[in-house]
């Protein structure tokens, strides 16, 4: 598990991950100049959801509808000290995004779902464009 997201890289030495996680970060602070909220809540990037388990029914429907359903982030509310929390799961993403651009456009469709979870509103209204392209 990777986590809170660090600083942004030196573009020359940036991997995979480190862009994956500028895409989180733009889109966490792009939502945050609306929700300033959003401040006081950690955006975190990991590998893959945890492996799917007899106790899913516990963890909010993380795993979705069908048997083949691979969740592509979580949010989790604060608890014990630790502030709400929005995850993002890198690899399930970049499974589904084939261009910087698709990978861009899914990662703020699933921060945006998150985000609409935690404030209990629908995710239009989070963002406008959600959903569009």
């Amino acid at each position: 598990m990777r986590g809170p997201i660090a600083p942004p890289q030196v573009p020359i030495a940036m991997s995979r991950a480190d862009a994956f996680d500028d895409l989180v970060r733009d889109s966490a602070d792009r939502l945050e100049r609306k929700w300033p909220q959003l401040a006081r809540v950690e955006f975190v990037v990991q590998e893959v959801p945890p492996a799917r388990s007899a106790e899913d029914d516990d963890w909010g429907g993380l795993w979705g509808d069908g048997p083949d359903t691979v969740p592509l982030g979580r949010y989790t509310a604060a608890r014990d000290g630790r502030p709400d929390r929005i995850i993002v799961y890198r690899r399930p993403i970049e499974l589904r995004s084939r261009t910087r651009d698709d990978r861009a456009l899914l990662v703020h469709e699933v921060v945006v779902e998150q985000v609409a979870e935690l404030l209990g509103l629908a995710p239009e209204s989070i963002d406008p464009r959600y959903g569009q392209d």
